[in-house]
């Protein structure tokens, strides 16, 4: 009996690698000889795709923050998901899906939110004219572009610099616009932004029949079209990051997407973060001509995140663990922002497991010191920062002195200059750090990447008296400490005092 079973597993497990095997060839010869392939983008819609070779986007990484993006109609207004989250709950059909699969045309819709004030917008078969689009190139080399405008970087669309294609109806179709003005302030308000680029592309979209909408290049990835202002700044970068990230989730992209950056900027040493999270980068302007997306993402503007206008209105969300909050939900704590440090991190090929608890277990404990540097930012920049700390390097040379005096245990102060390290070694000194302080400036924007536990100290001249940090770390729970200064000058004495205070609170 058991014989005769033994032969017929045998049997068995031989049909299956025979039937492996045939499947296997299968798809391989599909994928290598069928030269057009259909487009499935968003609820089937079909479009014949040339086949540019295999599919280069990243996946998506496991970290422990992450808490699913489903989009629900009933997140409440002003709560901490709608601000940090999924709270695109009104959505508009501008060209309808379901009528793309039947027709084969283009498809389009936004997704509003009423707490940010600002949409998302997506759509397949998209056709972008870059010769339609006034600005620089993009790309270039800082050294050399230096003197160029900042009008000559942002871009102006002429009419049809975007196409879609609807179906044909009768004789020979006018072009028209896609959306007109009512939509455009219900769906994409100027709000407080001087010059809405992504208001303008929506704006520049002309809707054309099949026989005018022609492709010769088409991108078969999902992309993000951006458009950036303050692109040397990381604070703000940081808001465009976060921004393309929820686009990226509220969309339901199954893979991370390529970028586009629509913008005529040269070169940052900010472009490294955004190509290690995202599958690629290029410029509008880098394509040779017109090009179509079989699904096109449109990123808002980063000064429509939560990140930058918790500046100007009160967002009441404390930073909670994503196991408490999928266990107890609470509108007034959030997790999003681990979650985007943590996918921060694992771009660089970092754990996302760490605690302070963990960097200390040998008694070492890091301190690092963010500090400000001179270095050339952009083409209108002179190179020099302006200093919000007088006595920094006095300070720091207190410090090194009071660490290396340090008895309790072993306390390594580290350098932080971050204008001249790469941004990998820069996100490297936050995870390392138990401790991150610096004087109010842009580098400690980096906290959004801090372990959990991280103790933030912020040095704040009178003339700088703005939250930025203190809100982040609020909204990813850290502990955070202010010294206020009567002017820009530090007293070594106060800031090695409360140091000595956090030390004893992690147990040193």
């Amino acid at each position: 009996m058991n014989k005769k079973h033994a032969t017929l597993f045998k049997i068995l497990l031989a049909l299956f690698a025979l039937n492996s095997i045939t499947l296997y060839l299968y798809f391989s010869s599909s994928h290598h000889h069928n030269d057009n392939r259909r487009d499935t983008t968003a609820e089937g819609f079909p479009a014949i795709i040339p086949h540019r070779g295999p599919h280069l986007s990243k996946p998506w990484p496991i970290i422990p923050s992450y808490l699913p993006w489903s989009l629900t109609s009933n997140v409440p207004s002003k709560s901490c998901e709608a601000y940090f989250g999924n709270g695109f709950t009104k959505s508009a059909d501008v060209l309808p899906a379901k009528a793309a699969v039947r027709s084969g045309s283009s498809w389009f819709r936004c997704h509003y939110s009423g707490t940010l004030r600002s949409s998302i917008c997506e759509g397949g078969k998209i056709r972008m004219d870059p010769g339609k689009i006034k600005m620089s190139r993009g790309g270039e080399k800082l050294e050399d572009v230096i003197g160029r405008t900042e009008d000559e970087e942002m871009p102006e669309f002429e009419d049809g610099a975007f196409e879609v294609e609807a179906e044909e109806r009768g004789s020979r179709s006018k072009t028209k616009k896609l959306v007109g003005e009512e939509f455009l302030n219900e769906f994409l308000p100027v709000g407080n932004v001087m010059k809405h680029t992504m208001r303008e592309l929506v704006r520049s979209i002309v809707v054309v029949g099949e026989t005018d909408f022609t492709c010769q290049e088409w991108v078969e990835e999902p992309i993000l079209l951006i458009t950036r202002f303050e692109y040397a700044n990381l604070f703000h970068t940081v808001t465009d990051w976060y921004s393309a990230y929820v686009s990226s989730r509220v969309t339901g992209l199954p893979n991370r997407p390529h970028l586009v950056f629509v913008d005529g900027h040269c070169e940052t040493q900010l472009e490294e973060t955004w190509k290690a999270l995202f599958s690629s980068l290029r410029y509008a302007k880098n394509f040779s001509g017109p090009v179509c997306f079989r699904h096109a993402v449109l990123s808002p503007l980063g000064y429509e995140t939560a990140l930058f206008k918790g500046l100007s209105e009160d967002i009441d969300c404390q930073g909670a663990s994503a196991h408490d909050l999928w266990q107890s939900p609470d509108d007034k704590k959030t997790a999003r922002l681990s979650e985007f440090g943590e996918m921060i991190r694992d771009a660089f090929g970092f754990p996302v497991n760490r605690h302070h608890s963990d960097k200390a277990v040998s008694g070492h404990y890091n301190i690092l010191f963010v500090r400000r540097e001179d270095y050339l930012a952009h083409p209108r920049h002179r190179g020099k920062v302006e200093s919000r700390l007088s006595n920094e390097q006095e300070v720091f040379d207190s410090l090194q002195k009071w660490a290396s005096d340090h008895q309790e245990c072993k306390v390594n102060l580290v350098n932080g200059l971050f204008a001249h390290m790469s941004m990998k070694e820069q996100v490297r000194a936050i995870q390392d750090a138990s401790v991150i302080i610096g004087a109010h400036g842009a580098g400690l924007t980096h906290t959004v990447s801090a372990t959990p536990n991280t103790v933030i100290l912020e040095i704040i001249s009178s003339f700088f008296r703005r939250p930025h940090f203190q809100l982040i770390a609020q909204w990813k729970g850290l502990e955070y400490h202010a010294i206020n200064l009567d002017g820009s000058y530090a007293n070594p004495g106060v800031v090695i005092d409360r140091l000595n205070k956090i030390m004893r609170s992690l147990g040193c």
